[in-house]
């Protein structure tokens, strides 16, 4: 039976490099966060296959190719101080944090958040801030943020986190009418008043619950 670390080399060559990510920065960082150490214990034998996987709070961890994906499209470099809307496990942030120069995650649901914030300080990812909050008002503390990230579907870009993107930055976000099928499109600020955005693929996300997302009762 092949051990946890070969089982993420394969994962890294059969479902990124294969399906085109190339951002060595990316591939690196993959390659060096223990997935494991992210889910519940009862599913640490599916750690390393493409897909989703349940946490606590009726949440998601996402498939490792999206969380690659949404990591190379926000283009980043490591001086580049990163807002992550839902933290979740923790471990979308932690694979930011080994390319940018800080990451700011902010999550709905409190215990999530702390057990993420437990994990971020046991794997030693010390350039990681959390906080419990309404993740579409964004982390306005600590803004401009050359890149911000989203992992959870919306019905539109929320204002807050446009205004919060710095000139030249860019914002990856799933967007879409209906709760559980999205687009995920990428949002450039060219200018103070101007922004450009593309579409990359389609996705499916568990809600962005918030003042500027949907309601806790849609």
């Amino acid at each position: 039976m092949k051990n946890l670390s070969e089982l993420r080399d394969i994962m890294i060559n059969d479902h990124l490099i294969a399906r085109g990510i190339s951002d060595p920065a990316v591939i690196a960082a993959m390659r060096e966060v223990p997935r494991e150490e992210f889910i519940p214990g009862k599913l640490v034998d599916f750690a390393y296959e493409d897909s989703p996987l349940p946490i606590e709070e009726g949440q998601t961890i996402s498939q490792p190719y999206m969380v690659a994906l949404m990591a190379e499209s926000l283009e980043l470099s490591t001086a580049d101080p990163v807002l992550e809307i839902g933290t979740g496990s923790g471990y979308s942030a932690a694979v930011l944090s080994r390319i940018a120069a800080r990451v700011y995650t902010v999550e709905h649901f409190a215990s999530l958040a702390q057990s993420a914030a437990e994990r971020f300080k046991l794997l030693g990812y010390d350039n990681i801030r959390v906080l419990v909050g309404d993740g579409t008002l964004g982390w306005r503390e600590y803004a401009p943020y050359k890149a911000i990230v989203v992992t959870a579907g919306a019905p539109e870009v929320p204002k807050p986190l446009m205004e919060q993107l710095a000139v030249g930055g860019r914002l990856v976000i799933p967007v879409g009418p209906h709760l559980h099928m999205q687009t995920l499109i990428r949002v450039r600020r060219v200018a103070a008043d101007e922004y450009h955005s593309e579409e990359l693929c389609d996705v499916q996300f568990v809600p962005l619950i918030g003042a500027a997302g949907w309601r806790e009762r849609d």
